[in-house]
């Protein structure tokens, strides 16, 4: 990780946008899409979806300075502390890298919040990898909302009752405790928060985790059903790649989708 003077100097008036990832090895990620695939194709999976996650992040901070002459930089906060260079090949080399702190998911998020906030972010946002075909404009949404005078927070909901990206800007501590994590009431219990502070919480587009075998039959569809077709989704090539290797060796059959 960079030295806190070369941290200040990145983060002088620009944006944070940072991916919350788990080491892209096998039996350490997508535990719930095992069966459909096994332990080596889930991790694979896992390193598709951070690839075209960080391509979109990329190109949502281009087209965002073009806007408005503000820079957003893309990070990947990972865990364990020991893992980084499991995302080498990965992510693009402009990405920082920053390890997660702290015991449990409540403590992580305050961390990397404290830890860009201190090197002089205007603003951080958060977003999972599970979500490989977000779209850009949730993101560029995200930073627009946070670039904004007053203090609040940006808010894009999954389908699941959770979100897939929180924007911040500043370290709300009360945001990200007693949240009951990995259940469906996530995003409404991150609204009471806000209300609770008195914050205002800018409602993005809804988007999807692919986090069990009936979201990754979701993530089939949207990505080969009805092909020409307008998508509402970025492309994820990556993502779409290998899927469609792992379709032709019998993933097709183990998610009982229809025959091509």
């Amino acid at each position: 990780m960079a030295s806190r003077d070369e941290s200040n100097r990145r983060g002088a008036s620009a944006h944070a946008i940072v991916v919350m990832a788990k080491a892209p090895v096998a039996g350490g990620v997508k535990s719930r899409l095992v069966p459909p695939l096994d332990p080596a194709e889930a991790a694979e999976l896992n390193r598709c979806f951070l690839r075209d996650l960080t391509a979109t992040i990329a190109c949502a901070a281009t087209d965002f300075a073009a806007r408005t002459g503000t820079r957003a930089d893309g990070f990947v906060a990972y865990t364990p502390r020991a893992a980084e260079a499991a995302f080498h090949g990965v992510t693009p080399v402009s990405f920082g890298m920053i390890a997660q702190r702290g015991d449990g998911l409540t403590a992580r998020l305050i961390g990397v919040c404290e830890d860009l906030f201190a090197a002089g972010y205007a603003s951080v946002t958060l977003m999972n990898s599970d979500s490989p075909t977000l779209p850009a404009r949730i993101i560029i949404g995200a930073l627009e909302a946070l670039i904004r005078d007053g203090d609040r927070i940006a808010l894009g909901g999954a389908d699941d009752g959770g979100y897939c990206l929180i924007g911040l800007k500043r370290t709300h501590r009360r945001i990200f405790e007693g949240i009951s994590w990995s259940t469906g009431v996530v995003y409404a219990q991150t609204l009471a928060r806000a209300t609770e502070l008195a914050l205002e919480a800018v409602a993005l587009e809804r988007w999807y985790d692919v986090d069990d075998a009936e979201a990754l039959r979701r993530l089939c569809d949207e990505l080969f059903v009805g092909e020409g077709a307008p998508r509402r989704g970025d492309p994820a090539p990556a993502t779409r790649a290998y899927l469609e290797r792992l379709l032709a060796a019998g993933l097709r059959a183990r998610l009982d989708l229809a025959p091509d």
